[in-house]
């Protein structure tokens, strides 16, 4: 199959399919147009009016169970039809009413040719790895019901073996956010110090101390190539604090490589574009930004929220970006378009962490309502409410299987070992073996979360039927942050009272 590339996508004049699919396109958009022009459809407000029309059109006037409002919609339902049919644009009643002949201003704000350029570029980078995600869901779909179910045993197994392994003192005030490198090596940790440490894991001693912050630091977000690819000259580490600014960090100085400032109230959360290339802060301004970590400089300034923005996150493609705030609510963009693609309303309070799953569709939030709410895109609704913590959930973290890690050659059968003879297709079992691990690796990214809340625990849930697997105990009574390795060996904790924990399966060595 052909890369999909943003070029190939406008040039494609197939891309519908075949007949059926523009057929079904069709009646699509013809029914998203009939809704649109009902819309505009005036209708009468009084239940006897609608009552009357609705006798007038030969409806009836009421059905078992229905209210008023219910009532008046299925009489905007019935004209829009009506309309539809006629081929009329134009409603079939006017009300000659004030309200019904303003016209609401649209308010937008002009964007810079560099913020043009990025969603271009964002649009390019996403594409592709979308369509590799999609693939490797379609090869995922045929995995065997037994094999699936063989995984999720062996995988669940080893996150109910998590035990508590080290606690560390972190910091001289509460660690606000724990995150792992991608090498899972290094560990950074933000402090309400205005500090942000780095430090080997499992060891669990300090690299390196990096000072640059007036205020306490509200996020950390590592380069998606930081330790890997990345030199460590570069940028590697992005935070974000109460001084409002976002600071870019390399791995061999001490003093931020570029200080972002935009923002006029404290920044809380920050997070890294899979590309590398972008920078979101969420921050009680009530608003999240996207800076250019090249040029160092501020790509949009985006409203949406009536209160302080708390959490921020990109998906795995890099197209969409969801933030949550103070408000109870939760909001996905689209990166290549700005528009809002979904609206996450169901908690009834502040959302404090937010993470995408690795299937690209699922989104899971966590609230001073003390749930995890899990959404999903395609049906545009919460999919799960897990009541996951008797106070707040600080965050909330997919387990991520990025890299493949080196496969344990397996040991010979109980029954070759017992003949001595090696058959022919020793070679096609190895090769089989080998592809299975790989199968299975990839099929266990987002099998499972973690999150972490104000009750002092961490704990680990099953992310398909949202079952809880573990609960982990810390040394303090909140919990502010937690984040998990790719290779899944390692989950890290921040607490109040300054320290910070680690947690292994017992039969990983460490």
């Amino acid at each position: 199959m052909a890369e999909l590339t943003y070029d190939s996508l406008m040039d494609d004049g197939n891309y519908m399919g075949s007949e059926r699919a523009r057929m079904e396109n069709k009646v699509i958009l013809d029914e998203l147009e009939r809704k649109k022009k009902a819309r505009n459809l005036a209708v009468p407000t009084d239940d006897n009016k609608v009552k009357a029309r609705l006798r007038e059109i030969g409806e009836p006037i009421t059905l078992f169970g229905e209210r008023a409002a219910d009532r008046r919609d299925r009489l905007i339902y019935v004209l829009s039809q009506i309309n539809a049919a006629r081929g009329d644009d134009h409603p079939m009643e006017q009300e000659s009413s004030e309200e019904s002949e303003e016209e609401g201003e649209e308010f937008y704000t002009e964007g810079t040719l560099e913020l043009l350029q990025a969603r271009r570029n964002l649009a390019e980078f996403s594409l592709p790895r979308a369509q590799k995600r999609v693939a490797q869901q379609r090869i995922d779909s045929k995995i065997p019901l037994g094999r699936i179910i063989d995984i999720r045993k062996k995988v669940f197994g080893g996150v109910k073996r998590f035990s508590n392994i080290g606690s560390q003192i972190g910091d001289e005030r509460p660690i606000s956010q724990v995150r792992f490198a991608p090498n899972n090596k290094i560990l950074a940790t933000g402090s309400w110090s205005g500090t942000v440490k780095l430090w080997n894991v499992p060891a669990c001693t300090t690299m390196r101390t990096l000072r640059g912050h007036g205020d306490r630091v509200g996020g950390v977000a590592w380069h998606p190539q930081a330790t890997l690819t990345q030199g460590e000259g570069l940028v590697n580490l992005v935070s974000g604090a109460g001084d409002m600014c976002v600071n870019l960090w390399s791995l061999n100085s001490d003093a931020p490589l570029s200080v972002m400032k935009g923002h006029a109230d404290r920044i809380c959360r920050v997070a890294f574009h899979p590309s590398g290339n972008y920078v979101a802060s969420a921050s009680f301004d009530t608003t999240w930004r996207l800076w250019d970590v090249n040029s160092s400089k501020e790509l949009l300034l985006q409203e949406g929220h009536s209160k302080e923005v708390y959490a921020v996150e990109f998906q795995g493609d890099g197209a969409l970006i969801a933030s949550g705030g103070l408000d109870a609510i939760g909001r996905v963009w689209d990166l290549r378009t700005g528009r809002t693609a979904m609206v996450l309303d169901g908690h009834v309070q502040g959302i404090f962490g937010i993470d995408f799953s690795p299937n690209g569709y699922q989104i899971a939030t966590g609230a001073g309502d003390d749930t995890i709410r899990i959404w999903d895109m395609r049906s545009l609704k919460s999919l799960y409410t897990i009541p996951a913590h008797v106070s707040n959930v600080s965050d909330v973290r997919f387990f991520r299987a990025d890299v493949l890690p080196a496969f344990k050659p397996k040991t010979e059968s109980a029954d070759v070992a017992m003949n001595g003879i090696i058959g022919d297709g020793e070679g096609d079992d190895k090769s089989h073996d080998a592809e299975d691990d790989v199968q299975e690796w990839k099929y266990r990214s987002g099998l499972y979360l973690a999150s972490s809340g104000y009750d002092g625990y961490v704990k680990l849930w099953s992310a398909d039927d949202w079952q809880l697997l573990r609960t982990l105990t810390t040394d303090s009574g909140k919990v502010m942050s937690v984040d998990l390795t790719t290779d899944g060996e390692l989950l890290a904790s921040g607490t109040y009272n300054r320290n910070f924990q680690l947690f292994a399966p017992e039969d990983v060595p460490v």
